[in-house]
């Protein structure tokens, strides 16, 4: 068997059966399923139980958060490559088949990772793709912020016997703590292309920014327990990174509270002055100061105009490679994607 792949779930059931399906609908088909259902309360035992596929399997657990789900795939996944799956999420149909050859073509490789579309709650795309060109031995860029998303990666399992599981104290942004933890022994490598789609939740747990502002306090501190003098100066930068992304799980929560953000882009800039010039910081300062314009509801409606007229812009190729085809991606599409 060539792959795990492992999908950690908690109470997911109006998402897990699509998600499920984007993987059977994989054109990669040497892989095995592993399901870890982390407590649940819903019906997915009996749902899984209907399942004939034979290589999916449930595993349940009491709850322990999605590290010790994740770890528990781990443990008793049987193949040489993982990927992980958040229950809610998707994948393109090539996703499993494209990072499989990287992998078999490039042995010294730890990890593969691809880019992604957001789509919204009800799985209608935003227009939206997060680009990535982090390869290399990108330890000290991970140091700076996290640019791998957990869904599109791929990791062989040696990795995880030189860099540990995934931290179980951590209830969010777990998987920074560990892409840093392996970029130390393994280059990484981006396959430029979106075959992942990040499912954007008003109630998901990773916009909890208390939760969160905790969890990425407790990565930085442990990132640079142990660092030289040299990279020391990194850990502000690093902070105003992660002030940055709270700054957006605020306005994105089911509360999209505009003050809150202010208060995580005012730290961003304290703690990174440079960050004020930054595309992300004119992005997040935008976004607030419409919020507080137009107040909520239209804030959202204006949001789901925003994303229509991305779709529309789109290239006919981009959008037929969301769509799921095997289409090419090029150069010309390719940098049109980083831009939207």
């Amino acid at each position: 068997m060539k792959v795990s792949v492992i999908i950690p779930s908690f109470n997911s059931m109006p998402y897990l059966p699509d998600t499920l399906s984007s993987v059977l609908e994989q054109t990669f088909t040497d892989f095995e399923v592993l399901i870890v259902d982390d407590g649940s309360s819903d019906n997915i035992v009996q749902w899984a139980s209907e399942i004939t596929d034979p290589r999916v399997k449930l595993i349940s657990q009491k709850n322990q958060g999605a590290s010790a789900a994740r770890n528990t795939g781990i443990t008793q996944s049987q193949a040489e490559y993982v990927a992980f799956l958040d229950a809610d999420d998707l994948w393109a149909p090539t996703k499993l088949e494209k990072q499989v050859r990287y992998l078999d073509d490039n042995p010294s490789i730890g990890v593969v990772h691809a880019w992604m579309f957001f789509v919204d709650k009800d799985g209608n795309s935003t227009g939206r793709v997060i680009p990535s060109s982090s390869e290399g031995m990108i330890w000290k860029q991970l140091l700076e912020k996290n640019t791998i998303a957990c869904l599109t990666v791929m990791v062989r399992r040696c990795c995880f016997d030189k860099a540990g599981l995934f931290d179980c104290s951590l209830r969010s942004v777990e998987d920074w703590d560990m892409w840093l933890r392996i970029a130390i022994h393994y280059p990484f490598a981006v396959i430029e292309e979106p075959l992942a789609y990040y499912r954007q939740r008003p109630d998901s747990k990773s916009r909890n920014c208390q939760a969160a502002e905790k969890a990425f306090h407790a990565v930085i501190e442990k990132a640079f327990e142990h660092v030289s003098l040299e990279v020391l100066p990194l850990k502000n930068r690093s902070y105003g990174y992660a002030n940055l992304c709270l700054g957006w799980k605020a306005l994105q929560s089911a509360h999209t509270d505009y003050k809150l953000s202010l208060h995580y882009r005012a730290l961003a800039i304290s703690s990174y002055p440079k960050l004020r010039f930054s595309r992300e910081y004119l992005r997040l300062s935008l976004a607030i100061n419409t919020l507080k314009l137009l107040g909520p509801n239209n804030y959202k409606r204006l949001l789901n105009q925003v994303y229509a007229l991305r779709r529309a812009l789109m290239p006919p190729v981009a959008v037929k490679e969301l769509g799921g085809s095997n289409g090419l991606i090029t150069p010309a599409v390719r940098g049109f994607l980083q831009k939207i």
